[in-house]
This record gives C-alpha cells, structure tokens and sequence, in this order.
C-alpha cells in the first residue's frame, strides 16, 4: 500500500475522531496526515513524512485551533431555548391575574399566570408582560407598552 494512502487513512480516521471528542485536537493531527500525504505524494522519505506530520500538526495546534475555539466559544450567540424564549413577551389577561393566580394568552397558548407583587392585579384584556416562568406559571407584570 503507498505511503501517501496510509496518511491520507490517517487523516480520515483523526477526522472522524474528532468528531467525537469536539476539541479540535485530531482536526489539527488530520491536517498534519495531510501534510504527511503531500511529502508521500511529493516521493519524500518516511522521515521527512514523519517531520512534515509533526511540523504541520504543531502549527495547527499553535495558531489555528486557538482561534478556531474563540470563534466558536466567543462568536456565537447565546440561544435561548425553551421557557426562556417567553421572557419579555407580552399577553393578554383571559382571568384576572393577581398573585395567588389567573389565566394568560400569547398568540394560541394560554398560560397559568400570577402577578410579581402580591398587590399586583391585573383585569381581563389588559396587557401584561412576562417576567419569568415559575415551573408551567407565567410571573407577569405590568407592560409598560
């Protein structure tokens, strides 16, 4: 088998690894392979393969994964999911709402609902604003539009 497929073999299978670990260690090896490839391909020595996989992995694992984790640790947006995307969306009241309890509606889902402060009482058809979720109650107040 020709040196150039086993370190391309190589770099597919660091590849793969890599996506199971997810720390952009094995991408950087995959590219050393690739490098090792070329120095095959290229008719070079097992050892100037060998230095081409440790000279071009090192300086993947100095300069590029380094800024690959920033980007993908820095750069990306903090995704709200679940109940955390009702936050700051408003409602209609359809049963009166103060703290022990009532009902609200947003577009097609109605919530359980109960006002922030215990003096707090909102009427049907007001519109109130939900501060946070409590378990399957919305904590609504007033919304300020």
């Amino acid at each position: 088998m020709p040196a150039w497929l086993l370190w391309l073999i190589a770099s597919g299978l660091f590849a793969a690894g890599e996506m199971a670990s997810l720390d952009l260690v094995l991408l950087m090896f995959a590219g050393g392979a690739l490098g090792g490839m070329t120095v095959a391909l290229l008719g070079g020595a097992t050892v100037l393969q060998m230095i081409a996989f440790i000279v071009v992995s090192g300086v993947l694992l100095a300069l590029v994964r380094p800024i690959a984790q920033r980007h993908l640790t820095e750069r990306t947006p903090l995704q709200l999911d679940g109940v955390d995307t009702l936050i700051g969306r408003t409602a209609k009241v359809t049963r009166a709402v103060d703290s022990s309890g009532g009902r609200i509606r947003m577009g097609a889902d109605e919530w359980t609902a109960r006002s922030q402060h215990s003096g707090e009482a909102f009427a049907i058809g007001q519109t109130v604003r939900i501060l946070e979720v409590d378990g399957a109650t919305a904590v609504v107040g007033d919304a300020l539009e």
